[in-house]
């Protein structure tokens, strides 16, 4: 089974990116054939600044190294690197319905925002469907807020396969619930959009502030405390030891849970937990010819797999003569 997924570099990576993506797809390196990319295409819709690109673009291949990520066991390689997704794209793009696109609520979501819209914007569930189709990918670990896009993938490679004939693997999307959804420091999902992040490699007095930080509410210390609901068991409960997180469960349901002392444990919990990760970071911030190299590496692995489904759909399409 062929797994794929991406990244944007649209800025310095979080803990919610790590729970969310990050960690899944470098547990997936063992047990299947794993593709993970970095999508710089698709930040192009929110990034205008294109020296932060190029950098954010080799910050992030860095954080994915650093945090485990072995190249020998996967193919991994920025999306700009394997010029056939753009030329699918505009395949894709001549079979897609207006419809389907009008109906995703990302665009409308992200223009509620206050983004500026374009064409890319309302564009980019095709070009996440050609960057899915491309590598014949058999499942798609995405967040709940890319569900929707999945859809778009399967139906536009179903009506593609229609027409031309068999030849699109039809991808399943996977949700895993307990990540679905991490809270920012201000309850809602952590996001670089709404600047409640807690970013992997903080130094210790940032870190320490963020999480001091993070939103409770007003109930003393003695009274009971619904865990589920609170924002920082949810991001406690993901770093901390497990007989830690019990006991501490314990208390919020009994009473006795100090949010203040949580937050402290938990700054050193994080600290610890990506010690061995920032050492690594380092030594690649000293060293990004390496990093070049290993991206060019699975650039040529990538585009492999692209060339020959682009063969194909040109010979299908009738543009290769």
């Amino acid at each position: 089974m062929r797994v794929l997924s991406g990244i944007q570099p649209s800025g310095t990576l979080h803990i919610g990116n790590y729970l969310g993506m990050m960690k899944p797809m470098i547990s997936y390196m063992n047990r299947e054939s794993l593709f993970v990319f970095i999508v710089n295409l698709h930040a192009l819709t929110s990034v205008i600044n294109g020296k932060r690109l190029s950098e954010d673009t080799l910050d992030v291949a860095s954080d994915f190294l650093a945090l485990g990520l072995d190249p020998d066991r996967c193919v991994f390689w920025v999306q700009s690197d394997v010029p056939e997704v753009v030329e699918l794209c505009w395949i894709l793009t001549c079979i897609t319905p207006m419809g389907l696109l009008e109906r995703c609520h990302s665009y409308k979501d992200k223009i509620a925002r206050g983004i500026s819209p374009n064409h890319g914007l309302f564009a980019y569930p095709v070009l996440m469907a050609a960057d899915i189709l491309l590598y014949q990918s058999d499942l798609v670990p995405v967040g709940k807020d890319q569900k929707q896009h999945i859809e778009v993938a399967r139906d536009v490679a179903m009506k593609f396969n229609n027409i031309y004939g068999e030849t699109f693997v039809i991808p399943e999307g996977e949700i895993n619930e307990e990540v679905a959804t991490i809270p920012g420091t201000d309850g809602q999902k952590m996001s670089k959009s709404y600047d409640n992040t807690i970013e992997i490699f903080l130094d210790q007095k940032t870190l320490k502030k963020k999480v001091m930080g993070i939103k409770t509410d007003s109930t003393p210390v003695d009274k009971p405390k619904d865990p589920n609901t609170c924002n920082l068991f949810q991001i406690y409960r993901h770093f901390a030891p497990i007989d830690r997180v019990a006991e501490v469960q314990r208390l919020y349901i009994e009473g006795g849970a100090a949010y203040g002392t949580i937050k402290k444990e938990l700054v050193g919990f994080l600290w610890d937990f990506f010690g061995e990760s920032r050492q690594e970071k380092n030594r690649l911030a000293r060293d990004p010819g390496y990093v070049r190299e290993v991206l060019a590496t699975g650039a040529h692995k990538a585009r492999t797999v692209a060339m020959e489904t682009i063969d194909t759909v040109r010979q299908r399409v009738g543009i290769r003569y």
